[in-house]
């Protein structure tokens, strides 16, 4: 078994900052701290993760953890603008990163930005992530020469399911993996600050981080790449099936379970509301 990577940050976050986290700082931490990085998609939640995590990703994967759709397929960038202008409200110093969604920017470069544009003047976001085929680069290099940041996603692309079969994970074929690792050298010479890696082998996922100049976010992937990513409502413990690659770092499902049944039991005993709970006026 190889080793795991030596934890370089003391166990002392969350870390205090007084300004937004950059696109071009996150680029600047390549073989660096690993940057910490999860999903939000509310104001509450983004106001919990924000001072533990460098980046805080708006993931299309709303669709499924809270509108319970069955893919990322069926989000709109309606849907996106209106979560990720949740999610800068309840962020103060994270990098927020919002997912582009299906159809909205892989017709041509000029559709991406009337999109990207759109998204980062309503909401207040940092940049943008896109899914990166091979079609992607002209489309990254645009953006970002029009100002607009951009993370990119190779290995299991989550809005590619119906093309790849579901969400499986990616490069048991040799000419896959290669197809996987030119994705993200032609998305880090574009000019992409960062790329997600998911749903590949360990292996893949380490040519990948040596293949580019750029921060590699792993989910499901390999402990050695430059940082890491997870749903947080799966990471959480929201959901009892999640993917093979989640640790559950809480268990918020019976949390919730526990406290909505005492509630009903507290009502239907009217033990609540309590008098600490009623306005009393004075006579």
């Amino acid at each position: 078994m190889s080793a795991q990577p030596q934890n370089t940050r003391p166990h002392s976050r969350p870390v205090k900052r007084t300004r937004r986290i950059t696109a071009p700082q996150i680029t600047a931490r390549k073989g660096g701290d690993p940057v910490v990085c999860l999903t939000a998609y509310d104001a509450p939640t983004a106001e919990i993760i924000d001072p533990h995590c460098d980046l805080i990703l708006v993931g299309d994967s709303v669709g499924m953890v809270v509108h319970g759709l069955p893919s990322t397929v069926g989000v709109t960038l309606d849907m996106m603008i209106l979560h990720g202008q949740a999610v800068m409200r309840g962020s103060k110093t994270a990098l927020v990163v919002v997912d582009l969604p299906f159809g909205s920017y892989e017709g041509t470069p000029e559709t991406a930005f009337a999109s990207a544009s759109r998204v980062m003047m309503e909401t207040g976001c940092q940049a943008v992530k896109i899914e990166s085929g091979s079609y992607a680069a002209d489309t990254i290099a645009y953006l970002v020469e029009r100002g607009i940041p951009v993370m990119s996603h190779v290995g299991l692309r989550p809005q590619s399911m119906h093309v790849l079969g579901g969400f499986k994970a990616r490069g048991r074929r040799q000419a896959v993996a290669d197809e996987i690792v030119r994705n993200a050298e032609q998305a880090s010479k574009a000019g992409s600050f960062a790329v997600v890696v998911e749903g590949v082998s360990a292996k893949i996922a380490d040519r990948v981080t040596q293949a580019v100049d750029i921060p590699t976010i792993g989910i499901g992937a390999s402990p050695r790449c430059d940082g890491q990513i997870l749903v947080t409502p799966d990471m959480l413990g929201l959901f009892d099936r999640v993917p093979k690659f989640v640790h559950k770092f809480g268990d918020m499902r019976a949390q919730i379970d526990t406290a909505v049944r005492q509630y009903a039991d507290d009502v239907a005993d009217r033990s609540f509301p309590r008098d600490e709970n009623l306005y009393i006026f004075k006579d």
